[in-house]
């Protein structure tokens, strides 16, 4: 069995047209030299899987790899060398490919001069018959926010198959944002102070994210499957540009594009491209979705913006606007390539026998309308600063209008393909997503009916709800899901994670929380349960 060699791709085949423009000074993230940050697997295959670590020398050194059965290595069934090179801040990935479906192995990697690295665990993806597997779900990951013990209390665990990451991995943010803790940032080492625009500015940010302990741990035991979101690059990105990119005084948006996703695919073990599918057997198929960079149209929130500073019958223009601008057929998450890959995947899915069609992808799909406000919801009452904000949002639900247009909501048509897609293909479709930084689940549907579930997951550190909304928590849930019937649980001021346990006739699915500001602690605070049945396509009681 061989072992390939990556030298490192930048982009994959959707990104062979994008450069990295020229940058001052050295972009290299740390001077420290040897295995300076553990190592990581990932983008796993039935056959195959991705290994990486980070070796700093003088110049390119190529690393041996080890892949063994056992933690004493005392039966290597592959061995391999890769290079690290200062091309890629001196990353390594090696693609191992010829690896038996459905096990697990460990893995190491050696320099010329005899250093060696920590051990690794990963497994392959199972083929032909599955009757159980089991993925952990992780989202936004704010370091200047608070602990990653959501990471430290997955690592611990010996039940789990996969990680999954739908975004957010890092926030590129100056480490003194408003939300920031204080002293949190210099307590962790995060770098560099500003905001993330530069490869030299993505690199050293993902040094500072990887040398938290936890993050390791949860590399060292788990295989990972990732996809970006806004913050690997800027704030409520989308293809031409970001909300928080000012190209005035932060530069062109595609070369701060290409140096966000250059630094992402260095410092994380991907491989793949822009978007594809992971096999679990006949248990389910995983499709990884890009939904922010490729396809998506520019978000309305400018245009609702006007709506309101024009004069007239505002509920007039606002209608006006549902049925229109937000209404329009053009918008998209994805490009027509991608939709297209998507409905020919969930078809092939279902026709080959595969019991589950699982989407791994950013934003919340569920459609989601803002409650009136209750003064329950804010120790001591709603402030007059707030409320002329939360009349805006009623509203906006008083009009028919979503809660955020950064989400499906924002792309109804774009949904209505999606939905018909799962329709038309008979698709047990169920979503996984990050974003919000609150969990939630949805039943997922429109006027034709019943399509799927979502899992939607709180954060790992990043704050939800209970920034602003510091009273009642189960209240502020209990208006959300009285206001959404599709909306069927809710938690608005919790940290964590999530996991599916995958079975062929049920997905049960445990939120977990442990907090996540105060101190490292993996010590959970709760758990919740929700499940769907195979072909009931929406929520069980």
């Amino acid at each position: 069995m061989a072992l390939t060699v990556d030298r490192r791709r930048l982009l994959g085949a959707g990104g062979a047209g994008l450069v990295i423009a020229a940058l001052p000074g050295r972009a290299l993230a740390q001077q420290i030299t040897g295995f300076t940050h553990g190592v990581a697997s990932g983008d796993p295959g039935q056959t195959r899987v991705v290994l990486w670590t980070r070796f700093v020398a003088a110049s390119p050194t190529l690393l041996r790899v080890e892949v063994a059965d056992d933690e004493r290595f005392s039966r290597i069934v592959m061995t391999g060398e890769v290079e690290a090179s200062p091309a890629t801040d001196f990353c390594a990935h090696a693609v191992l490919e010829g690896l038996a479906p459905g096990r697990w192995y460990f893995y190491r990697f050696m320099s010329p001069d005899r250093q060696v690295s920590a051990i690794g665990r990963t497994r392959t993806l199972p083929s032909g018959n599955v009757d159980r597997f089991r993925i952990a779900v992780f989202s936004c990951a704010n370091g200047t926010s608070g602990w990653f013990n959501a990471y430290a209390h997955a690592a611990a665990r010996d039940d789990l198959d996969l990680a999954i990451h739908t975004g957010d991995y890092i926030y590129e943010s100056p480490l003194t944002r408003a939300d920031a803790q204080p002293g949190m940032a210099a307590a962790r080492g995060l770098a560099p102070p500003g905001e993330a625009i530069h490869l030299a500015d993505y690199r050293q940010r993902y040094a500072s994210y990887h040398s938290d302990p936890d993050l390791t741990a949860l590399h060292h035991r788990l295989p990972m499957i990732a996809v970006w979101d806004d913050h690997e690059t800027a704030n409520n990105s989308w293809r031409d540009g970001a909300s928080a990119h000012d190209p005035a005084t932060e530069g062109d948006w595609f070369a701060r594009r290409s140096a966000g996703l250059r630094a992402w695919r260095e410092w994380l073990p991907m491989h793949s491209d822009w978007y594809g599918t992971h096999r679990i057997g006949n248990l389910a198929t995983l499709f990884r979705m890009e939904t922010r960079l490729l396809g998506r149209t520019k978000q309305l929130d400018d245009d609702l913006d006007a709506v309101f500073a024009a004069d007239g019958d505002l509920k007039s223009r606002l209608r006006a606007f549902r049925n229109g601008p937000l209404a329009d057929a053009n918008r998209a998450m994805m490009d027509p390539q991608q939709e297209q890959w998507l409905a020919d995947g969930l078809a092939a899915s279902v026709s080959g026998a595969t019991r589950w069609q699982i989407l791994v992808q950013q934003v919340i799909v569920g459609a989601t309308r803002f409650p009136k406000a209750n003064d329950a919801w804010i120790k001591g009452g709603i402030t007059p600063e707030l409320r002329a904000e939360l009349d805006k949002r009623e509203m906006l639900t008083a009009a028919g209008m979503p809660y955020s247009l950064d989400k499906w909501d924002g792309y109804p048509a774009a949904r209505t393909r999606l939905y018909d897609a799962a329709r038309q293909a008979r698709a047990n479709l169920v979503t996984l997503t990050g974003d919000s930084h609150n969990a939630w689940a949805f039943d997922l549907g429109d006027e034709a009916g019943d399509v799927g579930v979502e899992f939607a997951g709180q954060s790992v550190s990043s704050y939800g709800f209970e920034r602003r909304f510091n009273g009642d928590a189960a209240r502020l849930a209990s208006d959300f899901m009285a206001t959404n019937p599709n909306l069927k649980w809710m938690d608005t001021s919790q940290r964590g994670y999530f996991t599916l346990d995958i079975r062929p006739d049920r997905i049960e699915t445990e939120y977990v929380f442990v907090p996540a500001i105060g101190h490292r602690s993996a010590a959970e605070t709760g758990r919740k349960r929700i499940s769907v049945d195979y072909n009931a396509r929406k929520l069980s009681a």
